[in-house]
């Protein structure tokens, strides 16, 4: 009986060492440990120490963007054939909804000429961009869809009766870009933006036929972050 009272009071006593140093172990990495005096000493810092995102990339961001550049028409069998480059413009808001990732909406307008035939596009869209966070330098990719308001006004020929018609489509674009901050608020802009859209259009004859106005924009702009 005194044997197995003996093992119980030294089972208990190496339960108590345990339970003693697991508390003070708590003790120094909850609370941290303590000086010759007795009061706080926080611990050192972690290794690699986390790094904010910068000011231009926090989380619910606006921005405003403008852009102005020049409109390269698809030229294929169903495109804008012998039309020369053209203009473009766009502005839009946006919403860094996370250091990586942005909600954006788009107005802007491009067009060509060809002689006296006019092509012109104005979209209106709602995107997203994938960016890569730095301070200085951010590239990125993006698209998005939404409704394209064409026109096109070609003169007649000998083979053909000419199209004074408009369209309002579905059409979408993908882009990427760079932004080059100059401060917390205020970046350049460089950007390359492919354009789909294929309205279906009226000639003077009444025929309908498809044409083609896709194509590239290649802008210069600025970014403003609120």
């Amino acid at each position: 009986m005194r044997k197995h009272l003996a093992l119980v009071l030294a089972g208990l006593f190496v339960a108590a060492t345990a339970a003693t140093a697991v508390a003070a172990d708590y003790d120094r990495y909850e609370r941290g440990p303590r000086g010759e005096s007795g009061e706080y000493v926080p611990p050192p810092p972690h290794r690699g120490a986390y790094m904010p995102p910068p000011r231009h990339a926090r989380y619910g961001q606006p921005y405003f963007f403008a852009h102005l550049g020049i409109f390269d028409p698809n030229d294929d069998g169903d495109g804008l054939r012998g039309y020369e480059a053209g203009s473009t413009f766009d502005v839009g808001f946006g919403s860094r909804v996370a250091p990586f990732f942005a909600f954006e909406g788009t107005f802007g307008a491009y067009g060509s000429d060809d002689g006296s035939d006019e092509a012109r596009v104005v979209p209106l869209t709602i995107g997203a961009r994938l960016i890569i966070p730095h301070p200085f330098l951010e590239p990125y990719v993006g698209a998005g869809l939404g409704l394209y308001f064409s026109s096109l006004d070609e003169a007649p020929t000998p083979v053909f009766s000419g199209i004074d018609d408009t369209s309002s489509d579905f059409g979408g674009y993908l882009s990427a870009g760079l932004d080059m901050w100059l401060n917390q608020r205020v970046a350049l802009n460089f950007e390359g933006k492919y354009h789909f859209v294929e309205p279906s259009l009226q000639t003077n004859a009444g025929n309908e036929v498809d044409v083609n106005m896709s194509g590239w924009t290649v802008n210069l702009g600025v970014r403003v972050a609120f």
